[in-house]
């Protein structure tokens, strides 16, 4: 999860999603929607991976009353944050840090998007447990990652997918094979059964499938 260290990295971080995510807005729309079918006028949303603030932003934007506690390990990715939400900064507190260093709430909702790719498979069910003690009971999570089948040849072809959809229409062949070796080595990506399974097992309940862009899944559940 520091993958977004270092100031260039960080800012280029704001062009990189709307180029590699399909529907990036969108999604955006719709993880609002759905943390707003349970999360009240007052509510508090944590959210981990906040690096960057495009998230909290948007979420800000669409719900006047909701406070939001951000966590992310990188302070240069917080920093971009800071700015990109400051017409909100008053309802906004972040915190540098992996889910341990999250206030323990309990919170109304919660939300982690473009960040579980980052976290590695012996971490990713702590990860999930630590959320669900910070969530008041039936609240909503959402995710949004990378996940796709890991058998082969399912995988490869499912990374270069991925690579392709992101890259400049003039890469070079010998560019896109050193990032799909990258994505492919770099990154934790588990199939959409193992998200749902490490999900169930943290606890959660109501696991649904609501997006499915490319490479990318995301799921609502609910503790």
């Amino acid at each position: 999860m520091s993958a977004f260290s270092g100031s260039h990295a960080s800012g280029a971080y704001l062009q990189g999603p709307a180029r590699h995510v399909p529907g990036f807005a969108t999604l955006h729309r719709m993880v609002s929607m759905l943390l707003a079918e349970r999360v009240p006028e007052q509510g508090r949303v944590l959210v981990l991976g906040a690096g960057g603030g495009m998230e909290i932003k948007a979420l800000a934007d669409a719900h006047a009353g909701w406070r939001f506690d951000g966590i992310d390990p990188s302070a240069d990715m917080l920093r971009l944050a800071t700015e990109t939400i400051s017409p909100h900064g008053e309802r906004v507190s972040l915190q540098e840090g992996l889910i341990d260093a999250a206030p323990l709430g309990p919170f109304d909702g919660a939300t982690s998007l473009l960040t579980f790719h980052f976290i590695e498979r012996a971490e990713r069910l702590p990860t999930l447990q630590q959320l669900h003690a910070r969530l008041k009971p039936g609240a909503p999570l959402v995710l949004a990652h990378i996940s796709f089948p890991q058998t082969e040849p399912e995988r490869s072809q499912w990374i270069a997918r991925h690579v392709a959809y992101g890259a400049p229409a003039d890469t070079d062949a010998a560019q896109l094979k050193r990032s799909e070796e990258a994505i492919g080595t770099r990154l934790t990506i588990l199939s959409p059964d193992e998200e749902e399974a490490l999900l169930r097992e943290a606890g959660f309940s109501g696991v649904s499938l609501f997006f499915a862009g490319l490479s990318f899944r995301g799921w609502v559940a609910y503790a």
